[in-house]
């Protein structure tokens, strides 16, 4: 019987350790005991399941460890496979499959991780092996987003799927043959679409009424034109939508299973964010997060406090590649919105816009500074809360509030903008300190810098969750604006 230690020196260069083994005298996990053969079978049957959870079995090579399993087989042959087996699936159902930070370098999380040799030593020590494999996934929302896998991927295998051609966008009151294959589709997609009231190629009220029930439930601008957000929207397949979720059962793997007690968690797939204090949700707001070329990353961080009328410094990108297109123009065209340049990043010498040929300035390598001063019209409002990242980014006030009405609200640089900031930091500081919304509205009013401290820091988690489930397993669907959840699927699928 092979010893575990030996095991142990076998599978370290069959895959690299967080950790080292532990080691368990003679004994075997797998394979010589009625235990080890119950474990054995748990484990094999975790395997089979693990398309329920967006894995698929061969990553494991179940082919392989049920030949090894049976009955006959060499046992150091099934001891070392299964235990290989065993803690790729534990740490993939547990923490992930895929490291979170090399899928995109938009994405900085602490991402949980698990020791292996812990992993054994649990399932050396279970009394119930098939419980504790089943305990490994995250709890939470993770089950019912179990259970809308399950229902689309039965959809898959009876559906119809009508696409709606491209074209001119679609307006209420439109004739147009598209019209009934908009009608096909809309049924497809379980929604009620009413008979047509004159023929079926107009786009009347009542089929207008149904669209724009289906834009708002996927956040678009509700105004029933079918544009080209819209009709990607609609002509999104089930298997895109099956690929939506599984990357969402992914994403949810790698946070940390308890958020904590006090956190803001900012999700730019439906452009939400809830701050929860005590482990309650005290505070929900629209937000604005970034177009698809310049997504808002998925980070986590932590905030300890705001300030009142910040300047803003132009990341050199935007200077580069937005205003020195207006500067060729107009060399004074940045002063009537209060922009002041500087000659460099490390000085304060102001710039003659006037005295530069901006012609010769190449976008990539823009050498000046821009700065916004505070005013009604600075970019970041009146109040910016900063947090530590690699991004350059933060969440803060806007000056174009008007926005918030849209539904598809990707418009920023990949800044969080909040739609009622002073509301957040009213709730932030929860009656302590001190704190009065009036008179930081004095403090602003006035034109004053003023910075304020947080009681207790809050923890921060900024997530491209495009998926949610209902605990009966009814998902809703944003649409993959930034084409993450499709590399998070293709990432998985790499040895």
């Amino acid at each position: 019987m092979i010893r575990f230690r030996l095991l142990a020196a076998l599978l370290a260069f069959l895959a690299p350790l967080t950790g080292p083994f532990p080691s368990f005298a003679n004994e075997t996990l797998w394979v010589g005991s009625t235990a080890g053969e119950a474990r054995a079978a748990a484990l094999l049957q975790a395997i089979r399941s693990a398309p329920d959870h967006g894995l698929d079995p061969s990553w494991y090579g179940l082919a392989a460890l049920e030949k090894a399993a049976a009955p006959g087989a060499d046992p150091a042959l099934a001891e070392t496979l299964l235990t290989a087996a065993f803690v790729a699936y534990a740490g993939d159902i547990s923490t992930g499959r895929v490291r979170a930070n090399r899928v995109d370098r938009e994405i900085d999380i602490k991402q949980r991780k698990v020791e292996r040799a812990d992993l054994l030593k649990a399932a050396a020590e279970a009394t119930d092996f098939a419980a504790y494999l089943a305990g490994l996934p995250p709890k939470g929302d993770y089950p019912a987003l179990q259970k809308a896998l399950a229902t689309w991927r039965a959809k898959r295998d009876g559906a119809a799927y009508t696409p709606v051609p491209d074209g001119a966008a679609l307006k209420p009151g439109a004739t147009d043959p598209r019209v009934e294959l908009l009608r096909n589709r809309l049924a497809e997609l379980d929604l009620a679409v009413p008979a047509p009231v004159t023929t079926a190629d107009s786009y009347d009220e009542p089929l207008v009424a149904v669209v724009k029930a289906y834009q708002e439930a996927k956040g678009l601008t509700v105004d029933g034109i079918i544009g080209a957000k819209t009709l990607q929207s609609l002509n999104t397949s089930i298997d895109e939508r099956i690929v939506q979720i599984i990357a969402n059962l992914e994403r949810r793997r790698w946070l940390p299973e308890d958020l904590g007690t006090r956190y803001v968690l900012v999700n730019a797939g439906d452009y939400s964010m809830v701050f929860v204090d005590g482990g309650e949700p005290v505070f929900r707001s629209l937000v604005i997060v970034g177009t698809p070329r310049n997504p808002t990353p998925e980070i986590q961080s932590t905030m300890r406090g705001f300030q009142t009328n910040p300047y803003w410094t132009v990341p050199q990108s935007i200077s580069g590649e937005e205003y020195l297109p207006m500067l060729r123009r107009d060399p004074n065209a940045l002063q009537a919105a209060g922009f002041k340049i500087f000659e460099s990043w490390s000085d304060d010498t102001e710039l003659d816009p006037n005295t530069v040929d901006w012609n010769s300035v190449h976008p990539k390598a823009f050498p000046f500074r821009i700065r916004q001063d505070p005013g009604a019209g600075n970019a970041l409002g009146y109040i910016f809360f900063p947090f530590p990242n690699q991004y350059g980014i933060y969440m803060h006030d806007t000056a174009s509030r008007w926005l918030f009405t849209e539904g598809s609200r990707n418009f920023s640089h990949g800044c969080i903008r909040l739609q009622n900031p002073l509301d957040f930091a009213e709730k932030a500081f929860g009656g302590r300190g001190g704190f009065s919304k009036e008179r930081v509205r004095q403090v602003i009013d006035a034109g004053q810098q003023a910075h304020y401290t947080f009681p207790e820091p809050i923890t921060l988690y900024v997530t491209y969750r495009t998926v949610s489930a209902a605990p009966d397993g009814v998902p809703t669907f944003r649409d993959d604006v930034y084409g993450r959840d499709r590399r998070v699927v293709r990432a998985m699928a790499k040895p």
